[in-house]
Order: structure tokens, then sequence, then C-alpha cells
């Protein structure tokens, strides 16, 4: 029986391009040899595919604080075939490797935002996770909160700037911040990982703490803190009847919030309690309200929901994240292994999900 071959897809042009080389380390690592045969393909911070037979680069070692990235001498360039239904890589050299799906594991803009999803749609080649648009929204945070709110699901208070608008009118954005009260937080639409997010505690905060999120995109968010509130997440699994996992709670340790350094960085940043200490009938509305999430913006194949639990009992839904971190010790596997459904498992369920996904499309003449 052949295996299939399955591209890991990694690294990018995004802020997040560390982050996505440690997950699909993991990612590789956990798939069976003897169904899949890997092709890791990690994309540089300049765009260009390199095939890397070795994978992911490792963590580095003795040097505190830093993460792996893909270097512009990594490997051989690749590119995708183009023609639809060709599922192939194409090297430099016009050797061709042909492909059965591709698990994109490269969070954050040009990744997990639809760009890559477009890319793979065009080529006819099945891919892992959400599709075009539930990409794009699960990225896009302010989007993600107005849809949330017609779909009648309980969101933090929260308000969108765009930087023209804080250029030309930064007094009304201001007024808008004070209406929300402080402490609140300030954060790219479009980014995920903790990545320019700032806390914002008093008036004179807000604009170094919006400059800081316009590095990252045109688009920013504010939020309200939820003062006292627990952070808990579930993991959501599945394409037309998704399933939602146990949930999980995270608990920061000598930091005021989940920050990127808090989650990457220190590695006693953060205790992480699963399954998350909560009554019964709280769990099950988490449950309730994450698959609603899911497909309050269309998503398909897997992701995280994150949640507020305010003091007084109340669930705030706080975004979806549709490629959330794949690392061993990432929130999102295992809250499945502790749901009864071990890492590899869970990989396989996800390629199996994708293939499904894009049989389906093929039948409907939407697909190659």
């Amino acid at each position: 029986m052949s295996r299939a071959r399955v591209v890991i897809l990694f690294g990018g042009r995004s802020a997040e391009h560390e982050i996505s080389c440690i997950s699909a380390r993991s990612v590789m690592d956990a798939l069976d040899p003897q169904r899949y045969e890997a092709v890791p393909i990690g994309v540089t911070k300049q765009g260009r595919w390199e095939l890397m037979p070795s994978g992911p680069p490792a963590l580095p070692g003795g040097e505190a604080g830093s993460l792996p990235s893909v270097g512009e001498t990594s490997g051989t360039e690749v590119a995708l075939d183009q023609d639809p239904g060709a599922r192939a890589l194409v090297a430099e050299d016009g050797s061709r490797t042909e492909i059965d799906v591709v698990f994109p594991v490269m969070h954050g803009p040009f990744g997990e935002d639809g760009s890559i999803q477009g890319f793979l749609e065009m080529a006819g080649v099945p891919y892992v996770g959400a599709g075009v648009l539930g990409s794009a929204l699960g990225m896009d945070k302010a989007v993600q909160k107005v849809l949330f709110e017609a779909a009648g699901i309980p969101v933090v208070a929260h308000a969108s700037v765009h930087e023209r608008e804080w250029a030309e009118e930064p007094e009304a954005v201001e007024a808008r911040a004070a209406a929300l009260g402080y402490p609140l937080f300030a954060k790219p639409a479009a980014l995920g990982s903790s990545v320019g997010v700032t806390k914002v505690n008093e008036p004179e905060e807000l604009r170094p703490a919006l400059e800081e999120a316009f590095r990252f995109g045109r688009k920013a968010v504010l939020e309200r803190a939820v003062v006292g509130a627990r952070e808990i997440e579930c993991a959501v699994l599945g394409n037309d009847d998704p399933v939602a996992s146990v949930a999980g709670e995270i608990v920061p340790t000598g930091h005021e919030f989940y920050s990127y350094e808090a989650k990457y960085l220190d590695e006693d940043g953060s205790e992480l309690l699963i399954p998350a200490p909560l009554p019964v009938e709280t769990l099950e509305e988490v449950q309730r309200l994450a698959v609603a999430a899911f497909h309050a913006i269309d998503c398909a194949g897997m992701a995280r929901v994150d949640f507020f639990l305010a003091p007084e009992g109340r669930l705030l839904v706080n975004e979806v994240n549709t490629i959330p971190g794949f690392t061993q010790i990432s929130m999102y596997p295992k809250l499945w292994e502790a749901s009864g459904l071990p890492y590899p498992d869970l990989i396989d369920r996800l390629i199996e999900l994708a293939l499904e996904r894009h049989a389906l499309e093929r039948k409907r003449g939407t697909g190659s």
C-alpha cells in the first residue's frame, strides 16, 4: 500500500514565522511513517519555498529566548504546479514530486488568513483546515466579533480602529477608548500568538499601544479588559458536524496577561489546566459556544476557540484560531489528548477531513 505524501508547509512572511516552525516540527514528528511520507516545505520571510528533507529547524541550542526560522539557503527552491489537478511540486531543475495533501502550519498573515488556502484552491490541492472564507474571517478579529454578535454569541466590549482614523481623528478614537473603559487591550486585528498586544491601563498609554499594533497591520482592535476573568480554551474538530473537546484553562504566572513572552519565551510563563476545573453546565456551554463560533465564521477542519469566564460566571468568546499552535505542549493537541484523541490520531483525523472536504467540493464541480 503506497503512503500518502503530505506537504508540511511552515514558516512564511508573518510575524509568527518562528512559532510556525516549532508547530511544524511537532506535526512532522507525529506523522506515522507507515502511512505518510512527509514533504517539509519551509517558506522564508521573503516568500521563497524551500524543500527541506530534514524537516523544520529545531530550537537553537544555547540561545536563550531564541526561536527557529527558515533561512534563504535552507534547502532546494520549489514551487507548486498551478495546473489544476496536477498536485505536484516543481524543483529548480525541473524535477517533479507528486503530492496528496498539504498541511499548512503557517500562523498569521500569508498563511492563516486565506492567502495560502486560495493558492491551494487554485491548484486543486487538498489541504488541512478552514477554507478561504473561514480562514480570512478567523484572522480578522474585528470582523469575527461582528459575526459573533449577529449569531447571538457573547463577546467582549470592543471597537475597531483604522490606522488612517487614528492619524486623522485621534480625539474620536480616544473618546471611543474612554467609552470602553480602562484597562483595555490594544491588538492588531489580523495577527495571533499575542504579537503586538499591549495592555493599556490609562489614557496616556493608548498612543504607544496603538502604534505598536499598527506595526503589524492597518487595523487594530480595542477590547475592554475583563478584570478577574479566567482564560478558557476549547478545541473544535470536524467539517459540517464538528465536535468540541474538553476545556482547558490558562493561568499566566509572572506575567500580567498571556503575552508572547509568556507563551513562547518563558518556559514558566503559564500553567495549563487540562481539563479546566469547571462545573458541568459551564463546560457544556463552552462546548456549545465553541461549535457556534466555528459555524459563525464558516470554519472547517479545526479551530481553537478562546473564552473569558467573567467573575460573575458569564462566558465571553474572545476569538477563533483556525490554525492553532501545534507543538506537543500546545493547548489544541493537549485538549484532544485529554478528550481521548492522541496527537498522532489527531493528525490522521485532520488529514482525513481535508480529503473528505476536497472530495465533496469536486462532486459539486468547485474543486479539481
